[in-house]
């Protein structure tokens, strides 16, 4: 496989489909979950291309989903490698709603995916690095960089909170939130 570098425009990748009635919710909007196949396969077509290898999901960060997405509107997806690792890239995706009818397009979503590349062993791949162009592929691959750094922060500060936390010495943390602790009022009920 050739390792050179690769530029963010090698693998750039559109993704257009129409939104069809099938795919649509019963409030007539369009499945969250339909969005978030068609942002996996472009996603994997974006890395496919810049890794020259077969390409899983690992993780994905950050769906914003920003406003629903009508039947009949043309969703664009556009994906582009913002990172890459060894064997890692992250694709950012920008989706795009537009009305056919009056032309107006709409930003609904956002999302970063987390791929990893696989050789014909099936095991993890080295990935071209990622040439850097412009200002704008830096401030993506810093931003890749930090969320990163913000996401293994977060996951250490939870974990540790996770281990350490006692459900009975906490429960009054729950009296300012919507539920009802259930097997306490059942053990109240039958004294």
């Amino acid at each position: 496989m050739n390792m050179e570098p690769r530029s963010v425009r090698f693998s750039q990748t559109t993704l257009t489909e129409l939104m069809i009635p099938s795919y649509a919710n019963f409030g007539g909007k369009i499945h969250g979950g339909i969005l978030l196949s068609l942002m996996d396969k472009v996603a994997y077509s974006c890395a496919a291309r810049h890794a020259g290898n077969y390409c899983v999901t690992v993780s994905v960060d950050g769906v914003d989903f920003l406003e629903p997405v009508e039947v009949g509107d043309l969703v664009s997806l556009h994906a582009s490698v913002n990172y890459v690792g060894r064997t890692s890239l992250v694709i950012g995706i920008r989706v795009i709603a537009e009305n056919v009818r009056t032309g107006i397009q709409r930003h609904t979503n956002t999302s970063y995916v987390t791929m990893v590349a696989k050789g014909s062993d099936d095991k993890p791949a080295l990935v071209p690095e990622l040439l850097l162009e412009n200002e704008e592929d830096a401030r993506r691959f810093l931003e890749a960089i930090k969320r990163r750094e913000l996401k293994e922060t977060y996951r250490h500060a939870f974990d540790n909170a996770k281990t350490r936390l006692a459900v009975k010495e906490n429960l009054d943390k729950l009296s300012d939130h919507r539920c009802v602790v259930g097997w306490q009022t059942k053990n109240k009920d039958a004294k």
